[in-house]
């Protein structure tokens, strides 16, 4: 089988106990029955036995089957298999082989389209993001050995051209059209995030999860044919462009998303990076427009110096969200583009908070300033995708501000936008 990655995936090597955020904690880790046998199967008869019998827990919720298991967590929500030194001793004493699926495979993804395997990152791993975020070159699609997969076996299949519904027929066509939308650098990232939102309100009327309305392609390849073409890309810039909303609300919007998750996530990690931030702006109960106007002054500030990695960073972002997640999990493309632009916007305030950007907005000249801002960027694109980005509080507030994702949401984008 045939396999492609980003670049940035093949220079991919955990960093294992030197990483600022370790992957083993937090997450309930699965253990699949097959796994669990290779691991029982290793360990017989030795030191390590009488652990695993009681670490690896039985998940009478799932019987037999993918997660028959799982692995029990320390008080402070470590993997109970990490040793002093944040390695896992399973791994050390016994290889890859024993860890399960969930173990081997991260930070990968990979996923099977009309038999092509294609490999990503995920953003929960820092390096994964430092990679992705910094090179100008890390998203250049090459060939790689499914081996990069770690477990190509466990590929997600997605539907392609014998899935049977419109759906999954022709995501590959607007999969492609939306990559390059993204690229179009010719234009700021708030007139493609509003490119895609337009191409996604057009599409709605016929081509969504569940559609059976069309059958002849000849709509859905004018749509898209007409996303390729510079007067409808100009057309749309302009429209943006034009519209100017109050910020407040933009920053209130960032500001609710940080308050939810505050109080449920444990991580000192977490905690320290997103007190900070709150306390940037004036803390959990300034007012939105006074948040909106320190976050101009210091873009105003900045942009004028380092605005072009900005963008960088977050165009990478948003071309491996769209190889990272398929919209088709979404109800309509108009869901996935409205959910990346909220996500978008809560990036970009939380970046304007990081004390370091703060300090580099009143001097953004020293010699140190880029790698200064590197770093203050992957910690906030990684701890964003780890605490913030699937949480059940952006899912429920992303279907409110868009009206259920429907024919409206495009107008109410153009808040998300206002900061962008």
């Amino acid at each position: 089988m045939s396999a492609t990655a980003p670049r940035y995936l093949t220079r991919f090597q955990c960093l294992a106990d030197t990483c600022e955020d370790t992957c083993c904690a937090g997450l309930v880790v699965p253990v699949s029955d097959a796994r669990w046998k290779v691991l029982r199967d290793a360990v017989a008869g030795g030191p390590d036995a009488a652990r695993v019998e009681a670490l690896v827990l039985p998940d009478p919720g799932s019987g037999v089957g993918a997660e028959a298991a799982y692995i029990a967590k320390r008080e402070d929500g470590l993997c109970s298999f990490l040793d002093a030194r944040k390695l896992c001793s399973l791994h050390r004493a016994y290889g890859e082989a024993v860890l399960p699926d969930a173990c081997a495979v991260f930070p990968r993804v990979a996923t099977r389209r009309a038999g092509r395997l294609e490999v990503t990152g995920s953003f929960g791993c820092p390096e994964v993001v430092r990679l992705c975020l910094l090179a100008e070159d890390a998203l250049e699609p090459v060939p790689v050995d499914a081996s990069l997969a770690a477990r190509p076996e466990l590929a997600r299949a997605l539907g392609g051209e014998d899935a049977g519904d419109a759906w999954t027929w022709h995501a590959a066509r607007v999969r492609e059209v939306a990559l390059r939308i993204l690229e179009r650098r010719e234009y700021p990232y708030a007139s493609r995030l509003f490119m895609l939102g337009e191409l996604a309100r057009r599409l709605g009327a016929f081509y969504f999860r569940g559609t059976e309305a069309f059958r002849d392609e000849a709509l859905l390849l004018s749509t898209l044919s007409d996303f390729e073409a510079p007067s409808t890309l100009d057309a749309l810039h302009a429209m943006v462009s034009s519209v100017r909303l109050p910020g407040g609300p933009w920053a209130g919007i960032c500001g609710a998303v940080l308050r939810a998750r505050i109080d449920g996530v444990r991580g000192a990690r977490f905690q320290a990076w997103a007190r900070a931030i709150q306390a940037s702006y004036g803390g959990p109960s300034a007012a939105p427009d006074d948040v909106w106007a320190q976050y101009s002054e210091r873009r105003a500030r900045l942009e004028p110096v380092l605005g072009e990695r900005i963008e960088q960073y977050f165009r990478h972002h948003a071309v491996n969200h769209w190889l990272r997640n398929p919209f088709t999990d979404s109800p309509s493309v108009m869901d996935s583009v409205f959910k990346l632009t909220l996500r978008a916007a809560m990036l970009r305030w939380a970046l304007f908070g990081h004390p370091e950007v703060v300090a580099l907005c009143e001097d953004p000249t020293p010699s140190d300033a880029r790698a200064r801002l590197d770093a203050a960027a992957v910690e906030c694109f990684q701890l964003s995708a780890k605490h913030l980005e699937q949480s059940p509080e952006l899912h429920d507030l992303a279907q409110g501000l868009s009206g259920g994702a429907g024919p409206d949401s495009l107008p109410r984008m153009l808040v998300l936008l206002q900061g962008m």
